[in-house]
């Protein structure tokens, strides 16, 4: 039976029978001055509108539908759904229930030929018993251990903890998370966050508002006290105030009251890089924060829960700093996170090389005791090995080895002099070279790491000094080449930590880091030993 048949016979005296009242009312109104012609070509337009599937799945049109049919047609369709019946077959039509997806519904659709639709045929597959929603601002499984036990610290006496999680697993991330709870469990919050980089600052901020506009519930202001920027205390008592270290020490010294006021305002302190923590400048600050207000919270975050390599009383004293209370990242089933790390792909499968290296460099006894006490390489001696052809050839060619096979590098240089050196060489050689120091020009900078961060194909090689060991964040980096010698492990594992993000953390599968060796110079091995380095001190 084809339904356009049967709809073709409805006539405009119907209108009533499908229609609400009150539409009725309003169309006859808007017609009763147009010509008869005109009514039937809106009734017309009526019918027209309804899609052919709602004539079978709303009962009302359904059953007007139903009431077009002729007894023998009637008869037939009541056979087909079993309702056959000699008293009233109509009526028998009329009480069916049409669940959608049944096998009625089916054959109702193909008495009148109409297709039925592919969301009616799918719906019971499409209302599943469970869905898996996917946060837009997730934790991974260890981030969330890592975040609860945080705030266990934070709300109990003293109020203090360092988390401890290996480069480019995550710890802004996590942070993040905490600080939107924190936020989120009162109306009025604010909470400081502390770098000493403004690139440290800029990346808090940028990761903030991306937190706060899944995770957050009301509008918050989020505010920069770094560089140019200056911060009004009168009206702010909600939302983050991000903060360089340099600039509220310095305000600090010229107004005790406005650290005294900020402390006063603020429930929730967070300094970045905090093994840096115990330096006066820091301590100062974190000082005045926290410990005049019993409730104020402090969080510290590090990749390396120390100051040193081998001075335990310094390391000691950032232990008591923070109380003690460490946590620290940790994975069943593994005696290192940075391992697992590596196995998920957060971090990549890296390849420690040593480049040995022969300088003829003597040190005096007054050198190494100096160097054990300072972690200081002596600056004659620094200046000698920058000015070392042979070194600077060796680095050279293990450079150009590398553009072969891997698409973004840096260079960690001893100096100015030597990035710049070791980078104008580079582009004489044919190669891509760049370079960033403390005396680059903020614009200089933005649009050489913008240009180093895209996505082209080509091989790239960025010469640093003093810059890029934190604040960094380019994935992709996939190989470093550390050619400034250092005893601070600290300072080693930041370099190191710009190239070995992981396919998971938008990085690569693999990466080489090359370390140049000098003769009766430090050097370390890997982030794995790093990591592991000062648990004797927070036990």
């Amino acid at each position: 039976m084809n339904i356009h048949s049967l709809i073709e016979k409805i006539d405009s005296k119907a209108l009533i029978n499908i229609v609400e009242p009150s539409v009725y009312s309003l169309v006859k109104l808007l017609n009763q001055n147009n010509s008869n012609q005109d009514g039937q070509h809106t009734y017309k337009n009526f019918l027209n509108s309804i899609a052919l599937e709602d004539w079978i799945t709303q009962k009302k049109l359904r059953d007007f539908l139903i009431d077009q049919l002729s007894i023998k047609q009637a008869s037939i369709l009541a056979q087909i759904l079993n309702v056959y019946t000699e008293t009233d077959i109509y009526g028998s039509l009329k009480s069916c229930l049409f669940e959608h997806g049944s096998e009625e519904e089916t054959d109702l659709f193909n008495f009148f030929e109409i297709a039925k639709p592919k969301s009616l045929k799918q719906e019971r597959d499409q209302v599943l018993s469970y869905e898996k929603i996917t946060p837009n601002y997730p934790l991974f499984e260890h981030q969330i251990r890592a975040s609860i036990q945080v705030k266990e610290y934070l709300n109990k006496f003293p109020y203090r903890v360092l988390l401890h999680m290996p480069t480019g697993s995550g710890k802004t991330r996590t942070a993040m998370n905490i600080i939107c709870d924190h936020l989120r469990s009162d109306d009025h919050r604010l909470v400081v966050w502390l770098a000493y980089s403004e690139e440290l600052c800029e990346q808090a901020v940028t990761e903030f508002q991306k937190a706060w506009n899944f995770l957050g519930n009301r509008p918050i202001c989020v505010y920069r006290f770094w560089g140019d920027h200056d911060l009004n205390l009168t009206e702010i008592r909600d939302g983050l105030i991000v903060a360089g270290l340099s600039k509220i020490y310095n305000k600090t010294k010229r107004s005790i009251q406005f650290i005294n006021r900020l402390g006063s305002r603020c429930s929730l302190v967070i300094i970045d890089e905090a093994h840096q923590s115990i330096a006066e400048t820091y301590s100062l600050v974190l000082d005045a924060l926290v410990i005049p207000y019993e409730k104020n919270a402090l969080l510290g975050l590090t990749a390396t829960p120390g100051r040193t390599w081998n001075d335990v009383d310094q390391d000691e004293k950032l232990s008591r700093f923070f109380s003690k209370n460490k946590v620290t990242l940790e994975v069943e089933g593994y005696d290192s996170p940075v391992d697992y790390l590596v196995d998920q792909q957060y971090l990549a499968k890296t390849h420690y090389r040593s480049l040995f290296y022969d300088s003829g460099v003597e040190l005096s006894p007054q050198d190494l005791e100096r160097i054990n006490e300072q972690l200081e390489i002596p600056s004659y001696i620094l200046k000698q090995l920058e000015e070392d052809h042979q070194r600077n050839l060796c680095i050279i060619c293990e450079l150009e080895k590398l553009a072969k096979i891997h698409n973004r590098i840096i260079f960690f240089a001893i100096s100015v002099y030597h990035a710049n050196v070791i980078s104008t060489v580079l582009k004489i050689r044919g190669f891509f070279s760049e370079v960033i120091t403390g005396e680059t020009s903020k614009y200089d900078r933005n649009r050489i790491i913008k240009d180093f961060k895209n996505n082209d194909t080509n091989s790239k090689i960025l010469c640093n000094y003093g810059v890029l060991t934190t604040g960094f964040d380019a994935p992709k980096t996939s190989a470093a080449v550390i050619g400034r010698p250092t005893k601070s492990l600290v300072l080693y594992s930041q370099m190191v930590g710009r190239a070995i993000r992981g396919v998971k953390a938008g990085g690569n599968a693999t990466a080489e880091i090359i370390t140049v060796v000098d003769n009766q110079l430090p050097g370390f091995g890997s982030v794995t030993e790093a990591f592991h380095n000062w648990e004797d001190v927070w036990r």
